[in-house]
């Protein structure tokens, strides 16, 4: 057991501490979408194999004594089972990440970064549905994706799946319990549902098929305004609105009004080619890092949007690349925005994908606005404030959405 716990040791250091690992920037999101969170890579690229890291320094090593003190006692005297050493090593990692009080530099254990991979590159296979672990620790339905085989085997948002392939997963966690719903295309998994206002639970099997995750909705509306929501910046969003503004602005509507409402971020480079779909030549983001080095992201002109008269809803869940996207059409007077502040993500990850497949991501550099606004704890504010407080139903008005329409008749 010695000779196992001081290998985790040793892995844990290494983890901690070794160079030369190659990953991608991200911009983390926080919501829970698809099943997983948003993270947000710059441009995905191969990495390298790890090369074995150099002995921590000798000053690391001096401290690190103290923990095996620590642990040789608990291996001693503890009465109870003792944990495998890497349930110990992911647990150190993580115990270490949180003395530096920042919530965005972060461990993922491999079954788990493997999901939020899977959900960031846009496309997985699977059931195709959008869930949430509900107020009684069940797996929930929010809503299936049109023509997915979810929805062609009658699942509906609001069941609740209790089993899967007989197995309950009531207590599993939501990366748990997905993991087990993924599976190959072609092949089938059977659900236990519970339904609202069904006494007893339903049998489902269903067909996985290869899952596109469809992020942009559109619709016209009154006025001949066009209004598209795009729900993350995952490493499909630009293709998918560029092809759905192509289709609107045949329309030749009046203004649009772009929804950022609880988008909670994504790929970096997704949002500066979004953004660059609104505008002519200009800034749309500075990124600096801890050394003062600086880099500067641009966009071009001669993109489909950048005429059209337009404004963005934001709220407290636009976050991360949501906040470049719009903190650059606020301060290049292309757009007003509209709605409430927003949250406040202004930080930069770098992924590393560790040698077992857990991935490390570390905050090393802040973002500003094309004005050298600071996001990073402070969020950007609506240009026209229009709070939603919490409590009854609103039957259905979306008082953010009616007053973004008035703004963009108002004109200018």
């Amino acid at each position: 057991m010695n000779s196992l716990l001081r290998r985790a040791g040793n892995l844990l250091l290494f983890a901690i501490l070794a160079t030369g690992l190659i990953g991608s920037a991200f911009l983390s999101g926080f919501a829970v979408a698809w099943g997983m969170s948003a993270g947000s890579p710059r441009t995905p690229h191969a990495a390298p194999a790890v090369s074995t890291p150099a002995p921590p320094p000798q000053d690391l090593q001096q401290a690190f004594k103290i923990f095996w003190e620590a642990w040789k006692l608990v291996q001693d005297e503890y009465y109870g089972e003792i944990p495998a050493p890497q349930t110990v090593a992911y647990g150190a990692i993580r115990g270490a990440l949180q003395t530096l009080g920042d919530p965005y530099t972060s461990f993922i254990e491999p079954k788990i970064a493997r999901i939020l991979q899977e959900d960031a590159s846009g496309q997985f296979e699977g059931i195709g549905a959008l869930v949430r672990m509900n107020r009684d620790n069940k797996l929930e339905i929010v809503r299936t994706f049109e023509g997915s085989p979810a929805q062609k085997a009658g699942l509906r948002a609001g069941d609740l799946v209790v089993k899967v392939n007989g197995q309950s997963i009531v207590g599993y966690s939501i990366y748990e319990a997905i993991a087990l719903i993924r599976g190959p295309a072609g092949t089938s998994v059977t659900l236990t549902i519970e339904r609202p206002g069904q006494r007893d639970p339903l049998e489902v099997t269903v067909t996985r098929a290869r899952i596109t995750i469809p992020i942009v909705e559109t619709r016209m509306l009154p006025e001949n305004i066009a209004y598209v929501q795009l729900f993350d910046f995952s490493a499909q969003a630009t293709r998918q609105l560029r092809e759905q503004l192509k289709a609107l602005l045949a329309q030749n509507p009046r203004g649009l009004i772009l929804d950022l409402r609880d988008n909670p971020g994504g790929f970096l480079d997704q949002a500066i080619q979004v953004a660059d779909l609104f505008l002519s030549e200009g800034v749309v983001a500075y990124e600096r890092m801890k050394d003062g080095e600086e880099r500067v992201f641009r966009s071009k002109s001669g993109d489909i949007a950048e005429k059209i008269p337009m404004v963005v809803l934001v709220n407290a869940g636009s976050a991360s690349a949501s906040e470049i996207v719009a903190g650059a059409l606020q301060d290049r007077g292309r757009a007003r925005l509209v709605g409430e502040r927003t949250f406040g993500k202004g930080s930069v990850q770098l992924s590393h994908t560790l040698s077992d497949g857990s991935e490390l991501r570390v905050t090393i550099a802040r973002w500003f606005t094309p004005n050298n606004r600071a996001i990073h704890g402070e969020g950007l504010n609506p240009d026209v404030e229009v709070k939603v407080e919490p409590g009854p139903e609103t039957g259905g008005a979306d008082p953010q959405l009616q007053r973004a329409i008035e703004v963009l008749l108002q004109g200018p």
